[in-house]
């Protein structure tokens, strides 16, 4: 959870540049070098974004509700867009279009299963940023867990390769959870898994096949399409330990606070708290939003 709270702040003063507009890796911080033109420039360093925030909602849905319960999330999804619910200092900022639109739709009554967009264009991040907690609490079966992570991305993502994608994020995390610990190996193993999984579900199937394309090698351009994000974030997680993984999810440019949060969630599971530089960690905000419900998971689960 640290590694996806961590990976959000330090891509949110990066956001929307390309890559080439950026400072060198080696001076990505929480803090851009002076001069640098800062995304959301009035938001202080050490900020999560809507990622964080979603993440968030959806870890206190699980603790709160011991279930994946899709209208509880939906409401704390809507409590964050009102209220500035989970979101540090109560301030909400960079709302994807989709998620928009699905927060309207909840506001006007529309069960929460039936929220998300759902044509082809509507697969924008905005539940695979939000889907690790589901994977680190779950402790059902591999059917289970992608029956999970394909209804929370129904709340707000609704088309099958939205949901896909979740659930192969999950079972990407379970896998290097068990002890798979090389990427490559994590990832085969994932996949091959949700193959399993959805044999009898022919559209994610398809879907995972013809779109995602699980055996094609790691890369992507950092954009705020499912697919692209998760091919980014295993690119980046491929180039090497947390803080190396991290600077290369920001260095592709374009979404830099969703491929970060992507990639820092693995990175972190992977390689452990340890592995977060300390000067992060403490610049993290919001860390008395987020601490009880991470606390609550590790007893949850251990």
């Amino acid at each position: 959870m640290y590694g996806l709270l961590v990976g959000d702040a330090l891509g949110v003063p990066y956001e929307f540049h390309a890559p080439e507009e950026l400072p060198p890796r080696e001076r990505l911080e929480l803090d851009p070098p002076a001069g640098f033109a800062r995304s959301h420039a009035g938001v202080p360093p050490g900020t999560w974004s809507d990622d964080g925030a979603h993440a968030l909602c959806l870890l206190a849905s699980l603790l709160g509700r011991g279930r994946l319960d899709a209208g509880d999330l939906g409401q704390r999804l809507v409590r964050w867009y009102e209220e500035g619910a989970l979101a540090v200092d109560g301030h909400v900022f960079d709302v994807g279009l989709q998620t928009t639109s699905a927060i309207r739709a909840l506001r006007a009554g529309v069960p929460a299963r039936e929220a998300g967009p759902s044509g082809e264009w509507d697969n924008g991040n905005g539940a695979l940023m939000r889907v690790l907690p589901l994977a680190l609490w779950h402790r059902g079966a591999d059917a289970e867990l992608v029956r999970d992570a394909c209804l929370q991305s129904r709340v707000t993502h609704g088309h099958a390769r939205s949901q896909v994608t979740c659930a192969l994020y999950c079972l990407w995390a379970r896998s290097i959870a068990e002890g798979r610990a090389a990427e490559a190996d994590a990832w085969a193993d994932a996949t091959a898994r949700l193959r399993r999984a959805i044999a009898s579900a022919p559209e994610l199937l398809e879907e995972l096949e013809q779109a995602v394309r699980p055996d094609d090698p790691p890369g992507g351009k950092g954009t705020g399409y499912v697919v692209d994000c998760l091919r980014s974030a295993r690119l980046a997680v491929a180039a090497g330990p947390y803080e190396v993984a991290v600077r290369a999810a920001i260095a592709l440019g374009n979404d830099t606070d969703t491929t970060a949060a992507v990639a820092g969630g693995i990175a972190g599971l992977r390689d452990g708290i340890e592995a977060i530089p300390r000067r992060w960690l403490d610049a993290l905000r919001g860390r008395e939003l987020c601490a009880p419900l991470v606390e609550a998971l590790v007893v949850t689960v251990a």
